[in-house]
């Protein structure tokens, strides 16, 4: 059966696609709102709407469709539901659900959504599904009132440099491909020199660049971005835990793919 909302317009609100990640900000909205965003568009539900939000692979019954080509995923895969002044996600599919900094979310378990921007990962066999959801901050939860300028959920910092190669290693996660790696620093090179030919780029370069922000970052994603945080061998693990960070952060987003798109901006 098709879900619906019967909520008058201002409390339940569809998102068109075009409104773009949300980790971009967010419109005014009531401190609690909840946004959540996938591949083809949105919902906006106000915290005192008494709606139950659905996501999952089948379009026709849920409120916000992910992973609708993979049959990995739950037809519905799960519910964010206000509880007690608290939006709390529910696990109802058989895949797990990854949220940065907390264990994997399994089916049956829930957890509370915290009052910032949370991209959850849905963990199929060859693919991970991206599901954005993004709460409006409110007096006393630490991120500010919601006519204040939008706060940058990203906790990493990164230079015009360092996002331009992070964004080339990491291309094959926002491209969102089947199992993804980092590019090699050849392959990385390649790429640099044919984008930005004056500015004399190479693979030993590009790697002694991420190399000391991975040394820089390492405390703040609590390890495993160092030689001697991983067991051998290596292959690309270093690579992939930084990469993972930036995105489980935001700060590392699919808009960031301009870069590799033409002339430096």
């Amino acid at each position: 059966m098709t879900v619906t909302a019967h909520r008058p317009a201002s409390k339940v609100q569809i998102l068109p696609r075009e409104l773009g990640s949300l980790a971009a900000g967010l419109p005014p909205a009531e401190p609690g709102t909840l946004f959540v965003m996938g591949p083809k568009g949105g919902m906006r539900v106000a915290p005192d709407a008494g709606f139950e939000l659905v996501f999952g692979r089948c379009e026709p019954d849920v409120h916000v469709c992910v992973g609708g080509a993979d049959g990995h995923v739950s037809r519905l895969h799960g519910r964010i539901a206000r509880e007690n002044s608290r939006w709390m996600l529910y696990n109802s599919g058989r895949l797990a659900i990854r949220l940065r900094g907390a264990p994997l979310l399994l089916g049956g378990h829930r957890t509370e959504l915290p009052p910032t921007y949370t991209a959850l990962f849905i963990v199929a066999p060859k693919q991970e599904h991206l599901l954005e959801v993004r709460i409006a901050a409110g007096p006393g939860s630490g991120y500010g009132r919601y006519e204040d300028p939008t706060v940058d959920p990203g906790l990493y910092g990164l230079d015009e440099r360092q996002r331009l190669v992070l964004t080339c290693l990491g291309q094959r996660y926002l491209r969102q491909e089947p199992w993804p790696q980092p590019l090699t620093w050849d392959q990385v090179a390649d790429e640099l020199r044919a984008l930005r030919p004056r500015e004399g780029w190479n693979a030993r370069r590009a790697a002694r660049l991420v190399g000391k922000l991975r040394e820089e970052l390492n405390p703040a994603v609590g390890g495993g971005l160092m030689e001697e945080d991983v067991p051998k061998p290596l292959g690309n693990t270093i690579n992939h835990n930084l990469v993972t960070a930036l995105l489980l952060s935001a700060t590392l987003t699919v808009e960031d793919l301009a870069l590799l798109d033409g002339p430096p901006r």
